[in-house]
């Protein structure tokens, strides 16, 4: 996987992407940031203890393909990721929602099929740098799908937190799909952005979750 498609990389070397591996600092800065706006709630809430657990699960992975891209260390950054994505939307339609545990257990389901279509039909239309963010274009579907749904529900605070979180991802997005289209412009790519905002994204959705009411 030499190369492994971002711009930095420039050889096989550990440290050959400096940037892209110390800015997975950002996830595990997140979960902290999470850990300890949960004990000031005061009550346990072992479903978004567990998207914790994941997002620092993100950043150990991650740290692991950036300074080793491997078949295995792809599968330790990608699959934290994917992971998280299923639970939270599940979680989202339980908690924001209203879904019983079951419904919203099949929601998120469809919404990761549905995320894998619109993948696999979006990325031969985009440039071949840019393909690999076409996973990812689903999700900003979903959070905005979930903040409009929250906000018509009456959760205004939780729809405008998960906005917020969806303009946080776009950014994100936009770093991602740039990297090795700005290559020649930025020597040291744009990837890192990404790992800084999504570390960012994924606090302020913990914290929507953490924040919003429940029965």
């Amino acid at each position: 996987m030499r190369g492994a498609g971002y711009c930095e990389r420039l050889s096989e070397a550990f440290w050959a992407e400096p940037l892209n591996a110390v800015s997975n600092a950002a996830f595990l800065l997140a979960a902290l940031a999470a850990l300890l706006l949960l004990r000031r709630n005061g009550r346990r809430d072992w479903p978004v203890e567990s998207l914790t657990a994941l997002v620092g699960l993100i950043g150990f992975g991650s740290f692991l393909f950036h300074t080793m891209p491997q078949r295995w260390t792809l599968l330790a950054d990608v699959v934290p990721i994917q992971l998280f994505a299923l639970c939270y939307f599940g979680l989202a339609l339980n908690r924001f929602l209203g879904l019983s545990p079951v419904m919203a257990a099949i929601g998120a389901l469809l919404f990761l099929g549905a995320c894998f279509g619109l993948a696999s039909g979006l990325a031969p239309l985009l440039p071949a740098g840019m393909r690999g963010s076409a996973g990812y274009a689903g999700f900003l579907i979903g959070l905005a799908g979930v903040a409009l749904a929250a906000k018509l529900r009456g959760d205004v605070a939780t729809g405008k937190r998960i906005a917020i979180g969806g303009l946080v991802f776009a950014a994100s997005l936009s770093f991602r799909s740039l990297d090795s289209v700005l290559c020649g412009a930025v020597p040291f790519g744009l990837h890192w952005g990404w790992h800084l905002l999504n570390g960012l994204l994924l606090y302020l959705l913990l914290r929507a979750a953490i924040l919003a009411p429940r029965a």
